[in-house]
């Protein structure tokens, strides 16, 4: 699934068109619609307030292509829909701690736990915690172990944050994977980057790896800085121009890989240490410059 198919249209779906969009999902919203601004347009926006705030993520999505009207009402990223939302879907250690500091808004934070790492696609020695971002590596030994996020991206430009909370081990690696690179190995190895499924940065020797074979430092540059255990790293997938590159704190450090594939490319990490914990956070697009 690309990102395209979770984000929020920027744009109204005026009149027919409108109801033309929602009856060929099967949504249920272009009845009220009206076949045009119609009785939605009409709905006092107190009234609309009140219906959205028991609806979903992905209905609200739908909603927001219905006609101007609600598209305008559901505008406001911090409202009391995206708030309640929020509330209902995020625990209570994502909204009070700092894991979502750099979202500023409900919806941003709402978005973040839709791309966070799966607790369905990673290894048997690992978990997603109750906070919904952070993954903790069971005490496993003579075993490499990673996580997947739970929606890949095959166009456009997208940021993460990743940090570690323990640990980095003899191997900690950030980077992407496809489908089919494989998240559980023997042995402690840079398993993202072990073959041409996935492209990784080692934290730990700063070796940049694809298909097996180290590609080199990273960043390229003298002396460069190790890793500290709580720095953010943000990762930049540009599936237009096929690059992955990192940054930490405001430091643009570089693009690591050049020439990705045509194809889904999913955030990923792995780990080795025992009890050792990833946080991996969704920004959005990243911002130029």
């Amino acid at each position: 699934m690309s990102a395209a198919a979770v984000g929020v249209g920027g744009s109204s779906c005026l009149g027919a068109a409108a109801a033309a969009s929602c009856s060929s999902v099967g949504s249920p919203y272009a009845a009220a619609a009206g076949g045009g601004a119609g009785v939605a347009g009409r709905l006092p926006a107190r009234v609309l307030e009140h219906i959205f705030s028991y609806l979903e993520l992905s209905d609200l999505m739908r909603c927001s292509l219905v006609c101007w009207h609600w598209n305008n009402m559901l505008a406001d990223e911090n409202s009391e829909v995206w708030r309640s939302l929020a509330a209902r879907c995020l625990s209570d250690e994502a909204l009070r701690s700092d894991i979502l500091c750099n979202l500023p808004t409900y919806k941003g934070k709402l978005k973040a736990f839709q791309h966070a790492l799966s607790s369905h696609d990673c290894s048997r020695n690992v978990y997603v915690k109750k906070n919904g971002f952070t993954l903790h590596r069971n005490p496993i030994a003579q075993s490499t172990d990673g996580a997947r996020g739970k929606i890949g991206f095959s166009e456009g430009r997208h940021a993460w944050e990743i940090w570690w909370e323990g640990p980095l081990g003899t191997v900690a690696v950030i980077g992407i994977a496809t489908k089919r690179a494989a998240m559980q190995c023997q042995g402690y190895v840079a398993l993202l980057g072990s073959d041409d499924q996935s492209w990784g940065w080692n934290l730990v020797d700063n070796n940049l790896l694809h298909n097996g074979e180290v590609n080199g430092n990273f960043p390229q540059c003298n002396n460069a800085p190790k890793y500290q255990i709580g720095e953010r790293i943000r990762v930049i997938l540009d599936m237009d121009d096929k690059t992955l590159a990192f940054e930490r704190g405001f430091e643009f450090l570089g693009v690591a890989f050049r020439g990705l594939p045509k194809a889904c490319l999913y955030p990923a990490v792995s780990a080795v240490y025992g009890n050792t914990e990833v946080t991996m956070v969704y920004l959005g697009k990243p911002l130029d410059g």
